[in-house]
């Protein structure tokens, strides 16, 4: 049997382990079946750096998982645009929304979803919340045509593990996928 003392250290501590914190998912899609076929991923012109080809493997791992194996952009069926924003709270709340959408009229949604939030520091300085956004846009390669977008989000702190682009990376991509193509125009968080 557990002493009181040694009961209520064990339910400080737990107490004191890091979650990683839910994301938010929205996806779009024109409700149709989306073919499986070859797919190029590709980042937004001027976009490239090392951080962001983190998400596009991440990316690149959980369309293959899917059945929708990497291709030149040469040769795909399919182009998937990755883009990746990663800011605090306090500079986002200061910033314009960004809204996409799939055509077909089926609608977008903006990028302003952001709230304002309070921190809290028990000493040292103030951590800043970590907001990271993945969007994935998949056209045809051949004429254009949007057929799936989503955009996937976590909130972190600066400092923790979850903020850190690796972790990060692999968490949005496969909360974006989880059972693809999702349902069109509904925000869902996935643990």
């Amino acid at each position: 049997m557990l002493k009181p003392l040694a009961l209520g250290c064990a339910l400080v501590l737990s107490g004191c382990a890091t979650s990683i914190p839910p994301v938010e998912v929205t996806r779009f899609h024109l409700g149709l079946p989306i073919e499986r076929s070859t797919v190029a991923i590709e980042s937004v012109p001027g976009a490239d750096s090392l951080e962001l080809q983190t998400y596009n493997n991440a990316v690149r791992g959980e369309l293959g998982k899917l059945g929708y194996p990497d291709a030149d952009l040469s040769s795909a069926f399919y182009v998937a645009t990755v883009r990746v924003m990663r800011d605090t709270r306090e500079a986002l709340a200061q910033k314009s929304p960004v809204s996409i959408g799939v055509g077909g009229g089926t609608g977008g949604y903006g990028g302003g979803g952001v709230g304002l939030g309070l921190g809290f520091s028990f000493g040292g300085k103030k951590r800043d919340i970590v907001v990271t956004q993945l969007s994935v846009q998949i056209k045809r390669r051949v004429g254009g045509d949007a057929v799936w977008e989503g955009r996937a989000q976590t909130e972190a702190k600066e400092n923790a593990p979850a903020a850190q682009p690796g972790i990060a990376a692999g968490k949005l991509a496969a909360a974006l996928f989880k059972d693809f193509p999702g349902e069109s125009g509904r925000t869902i968080n996935v643990p």
